[in-house]
């Protein structure tokens, strides 16, 4: 017996043991992007007392984020699986009397009974639908789907003969936007209004015409719906316009509500029919021009603009009662919740929003309300994000999808500061990510991340990559120079037709910031970013040597052909040029970097996806072959497959910064 207890009493130990090793937190390693989860889309149901969201997560075998529908009691904060884990479900709706939850998976539109757990395909899409809404009555659904146009070649090659394998014919291609960043070389169609019987059904497609159809919402009436549209000719140079029209669901009559001579978008009627919210600017052609909240009487008349003097940009919006609208917009590097009275009183609910966008830490959100009860996503710098509620002023967080994965690892401590330009004075907001087990009396290398856009903001969210350089020992600096959103219209268009410039200033006085604090090795400076941040990383060794090495993520290097292949050519070339690249290329290439590798010396990592159509992988190419002509150390990288958007598969997220940190390990002091 006494062996027995002594051989128990040592398992115990043992286990003991096991446990406190196995618990104990370590820094992150690359891998471990395949242990995060975020809640996006939160829908509160009628009577506000649970909570529909999309809850994501990565599945290793294939690479792939996934995601499922779950369901949150509001008062106990119990959890519910509705769908399988890999459903890939998203975007679900309440129907008006709370008794099924709509959705789509797979390119189609499922109906789910809470109460009874059963769920049904009920409907044969050929495309995927989006903007998907029910009918007040609880009898229709409608959504926006791609219907694509009846084309063929005007060459037939002769002579094939039955069963003969020849090559995949010549493509004709004769549309403005052929190409998009993400979905590759587009069918030939139009985005139009369908509706769908609750029942299940075949779609009814409800626009006409050869035009793109956008955001709906239903009247309370249920007799109409409202969507915003370019419905003009020749409506690809346009790029940024559309109107509000009004769809009557009978005679099919489109009438258009605003006057479209800017954009309006995201039409939302009160609950009581008497008026229309929707978001717009008046277009005068600046690189940034934030979206104001616009009121009118239901028919488009009397049009007010209640927040102008915000100076923000509202995100999105949704009515909270008949008198009140709730905002979202960022706001010094967050994201608030506000609620916008008729009479122009605002006041804010919260600062704490975040969205699913956990690789940087751009800003992002989610909002809905019911019954008073408003439904957010809810992230910050040590954690993605995970659902919360708002109601009688207070705010509680009922999700804790990544306990787990957050007791198992040290996430660096991040810290908000604030410099002065050198330039002009203008207040600029930054932050620092400590490596963990940080020693304020050690000296460490440091790593300066630029966020791209150029037109946003990093604020203080969850970020993945920048956490992973972070936890190899660097500390990691990021920034919002001029440019950067969420500071007012004169802040963001700083830049407008000066880009880059005085924004290379405020980052290098951001780093000056950091280094006086006395724990950076000055001899370990290294600079990347994505995007917009590619374009100042290679801007910025053009004009210092204080690199060590630097990584330019999907950089533009010429504007000229940047704008000549990019997706978006029309919005670039009328936006954030004075005219044409060849009725002005010196302009264009007075601020393109390819134009000033003569003075560069810094190693440097081009990383590019070889499908990004947003700012070509050509864009690289150049300034690869630029710095090997110069013979300056250069390596470059393609991703096969990838897009602009680099961090869609887990294994694009883990290779960038792993990537990075290899080049800068190769140039670190020994």
């Amino acid at each position: 017996m006494t062996k027995r207890i002594l051989l128990m009493t040592f398992l115990a130990l043992l286990l003991t043991f096991a446990t406190k090793v196995s618990s104990e937190a370590r820094p992150l390693a690359y891998d471990d992007v395949f242990l995060l989860e975020a809640v996006s889309d939160p829908q509160p149901d009628p009577s506000g007392e649970r909570v529909a969201f999309v809850r994501h997560w990565q599945d290793r075998q294939t690479d792939r984020g996934r995601s499922s529908l779950w369901l949150a009691d509001v008062e106990t904060g119990e959890i519910q699986p509705l769908t399988d884990r890999d459903s890939n479900a998203a975007s679900p709706r309440w129907s008006p009397d709370g008794s099924r939850i709509a959705y789509t998976a797979d390119g189609q539109v499922r109906m789910l009974w809470p109460e009874s757990g059963r769920d049904s395909r009920i409907s044969e899409l050929q495309h995927t639908p989006s903007s998907l809404a029910w009918s007040p009555d609880g009898q229709w659904l409608a959504f926006v789907m791609f219907k694509p146009a009846e084309t063929r070649s005007p060459v037939q090659l002769p002579g094939r003969p039955e069963g003969a394998d020849w090559a995949e014919p010549p493509i004709w291609i004769e549309e403005p936007q052929y190409r998009a960043d993400g979905r590759g070389y587009l069918d030939p169609g139009h985005r139009h209004v369908y509706l769908l019987p609750a029942s299940g059904g075949s779609p009814i497609r409800i626009s006409d015409g050869d035009y793109n159809h956008n955001a709906l919402a239903w009247h309370p009436d249920g007799d109409r719906l409202f969507v915003s549209a370019n419905r003009r000719d020749e409506a690809h140079r346009f790029p940024r316009k559309s109107s509000i029209y009004e769809i009557d669901i009978e005679s099919r009559e489109i009438t258009a509500i605003t006057s479209g001579n800017d954009p309006e978008n995201n039409p939302q009627p009160s609950p009581d029919g008497r008026h229309l919210a929707w978001l717009g600017f008046e277009d005068k052609k600046l690189s940034h021009q934030p979206n104001r909240l616009f009121i009118a009487d239901i028919d488009g008349s009397n049009v007010r603009n209640l927040t102008e003097d915000l100076d923000r940009d509202i995100d999105r919006i949704a009515w909270d009662g008949d008198n009140a609208v709730l905002i979202q917009y960022d706001h010094h590097g967050t994201t608030r919740l506000a609620r916008q009275s008729l009479d122009g009183n605002r006041e804010v609910l919260s600062d704490q929003l975040g969205g699913e966008y956990y690789s940087r830490p751009y800003s992002s959100g989610q909002f809905a309300v019911a019954n008073g009860l408003i439904a957010h996503t809810h992230a910050s710098s040590s954690r993605p994000s995970e659902l919360a509620v708002l109601a009688d002023g207070e705010t509680r967080v009922v999700t804790g999808i990544n306990d787990d994965f957050l007791a198992k690892r040290t996430i660096g401590e991040v810290e908000k500061f604030w410099y002065t330009s050198s330039v002009d004075g203008l207040d600029l907001q930054g932050w620092i990510i400590y490596p963990p087990g940080f020693d304020a009396d050690k000296q460490y290398p440091l790593i300066l991340e630029i966020h791209g856009g150029p037109f946003a903001t990093y604020g203080h969210w969850f970020a993945m990559e920048l956490q992973l350089m972070a936890a190899q020992g660097y500390v990691v600096v990021y920034l919002n120079p001029r440019g950067s959103t969420s500071y007012g219209k004169d802040f963001a268009n700083e830049i407008h037709h000066n880009y880059p410039s005085h924004d290379h200033d405020d980052l290098m006085d951001g780093i000056d910031e950091v280094i006086a604090r006395g724990f950076i090795n000055e001899d370990e400076q290294f600079i990347t970013g994505g995007s917009g941040g590619g374009v100042l990383t290679t801007w910025a060794i053009s004009r210092t040597d204080r690199f060590a090495a630097a990584a330019a993520v999907n950089p533009v290097i010429n504007w000229y052909s940047f704008v000549l292949s990019a997706d978006f050519y029309h919005m670039f070339t009328q936006y954030w040029f004075p005219g044409m690249p060849w009725e002005i290329p010196e302009h264009y290439l007075s601020y393109s970097p390819i134009h000033q590798v003569g003075n560069v010396n810094t190693p440097t990592l081009l990383f590019t996806g070889e499908e990004d159509w947003r700012t070509p992988i050509s864009e690289s190419e150049q300034y690869y072959q630029a710095l090997q002509l110069r013979g300056v150390d250069t390596a470059k990288v393609r991703v096969p497959g990838a897009p602009h958007s680099l961090h869609v598969r887990p294994s694009w997220l883990m290779a960038k910064p792993a990537h990075v940190v290899y080049w800068f390990e190769r140039y670190r002091e020994d």
